[in-house]
């Protein structure tokens, strides 16, 4: 695999930098603070995501026909790469534009796409993804939130957790039973649902970082209109295995990996301004395992990038992608805590807290990186039974 950029790339490459060189918020940087209040703070990132809107950079690789460049994986990740490198505001539609989206694009009627297609690509309407329960996340396939037809209505009534940003959002994509006399994965169906009608209410989660990311939120009774199903009733499970492939691409690991590394820089910064802990030969070796995972990390995701570029399927080592790079960065952020010692535990807005508290918290953040998305137990029954075929 040739790593340099081809002469689209480079150009490409060149026309993100240009564009976020005079579009980035005022002071801008590697230490830039957003607001404090989580309210203000989403407000902050919705901003800038309208802004990456209005200069065309909202769908990058949506098609075309729908607003965006089209572009091939391997330009979304350098656009992806490039927005890491200069440590942009994260994003706050990403179940919209990377998940409600895409799967309209692939199932949706041609009013569902006309109605509901341009406000993502805007990030006018913000979007939350209503799939786990509170006995139903791992075992996604034994939901109980339930949906009743009645005349030209859903009457859904149920429970969703773990919603991200379903306090901001309009809308949601909804997996609810309409059948529960059929086999789990048979009885299910996909609702876009609007999550300002009459009967939801919303209880942000309180998280171990103190934010509130994600919220409970139930369905008492809500009348969702049947224009609102996506597909074929009772074919939701087939529906929603489309939005989870969009989930978690080979062309999403490369950026991560920047944004890690710029942490891991970082630490190696705070290790070296004197940190008595660094000078532990263990300490030591912990941070050099972590530039060799780091490393890792990044070529692996080039692997699975050239496999698309060259118009193959993704390899094995698609399947281990996630629980890798979560286990990882688990790791480097407790190795990160053995280099601050007893300063460790001062969290952001402490005057004395290494690195402005930056790893106490990442610490805490990334302990839900092996549950979101797929847990790691689950990452690995997949890897056993569909990559090594091994017995269940």
């Amino acid at each position: 695999m040739d790593l340099r950029d081809t002469p689209e790339e480079a150009e490409f490459r060149a026309e993100i930098r240009d564009w976020l060189r005079d579009n980035l918020p005022a002071g801008w940087g590697r230490d830039a603070v957003e607001p404090e209040a989580e309210a203000e703070r989403f407000a902050f990132r919705l901003d800038w995501e309208r802004r990456l809107a209005r200069g065309g950079w909202g769908g990058v690789s949506w098609p075309r026909e729908y607003g965006g460049r089209g572009a091939s994986p391997m330009l979304q990740a350098i656009f992806l790469e490039e927005l890491a490198r200069v440590n942009a505001p994260e994003s706050v539609n990403i179940i919209g534009r990377n998940l409600a989206g895409p799967t309209l694009m692939a199932h949706g009627t041609s009013e569902q796409k006309r109605r509901f297609l341009p406000p993502i690509l805007r990030s006018d309407e913000i979007w939350c993804q209503g799939f786990s329960e509170p006995n139903s996340g791992s075992d996604l396939a034994s939901l109980r939130c339930r949906a009743i037809a009645d005349g030209d209505e859903f009457v859904v009534t149920g429970q969703k957790i773990w919603t991200s940003f379903a306090q901001y959002a309009q809308w949601c994509i909804l997996l609810v039973r309409t059948d529960p006399s059929a086999p789990k994965h048979k009885g299910i169906s996909f609702l876009l649902v609007d999550m300002r009608l009459p009967g939801i209410t919303i209880r942000p989660i309180v998280q171990i970082t103190g934010d509130t990311e994600f919220s409970e939120v139930f369905f008492d009774a809500v009348r969702v209109p049947k224009a609102n199903l996506v597909g074929t009733l009772n074919e939701g499970w087939r529906i929603a295995m489309t939005t989870l492939t969009f989930e978690r691409g080979p062309e999403e690991a490369l950026p991560r990996q920047v944004r890690f590394r710029m942490d891991f820089d970082r630490l190696l910064e705070v290790a070296c301004a004197g940190r008595a802990r660094a000078a532990d030969p263990v300490v030591r070796q912990k941070l050099a395992s972590s530039a060799i995972e780091l490393e890792l990390m990044r070529l692996n995701g080039l692997r699975s990038l050239s496999r698309l570029a060259r118009g193959r399927e993704f390899g094995r080592e698609a399947a281990f992608t996630k629980l890798y790079w979560s286990e990882m960065y688990q790791r480097m952020t407790e190795t990160a805590l053995e280099v601050e010692g007893s300063d460790s535990g001062l969290l952001p807005g402490d005057a004395d807290a290494p690195a402005a508290g930056v790893f106490a918290y990442k610490f805490l953040q990334s302990r839900a990186m092996t549950i979101y998305s797929g847990t790691s137990e689950i990452q690995r029954n997949i890897i056993a039974e569909r990559v090594l075929g091994l017995p269940r």
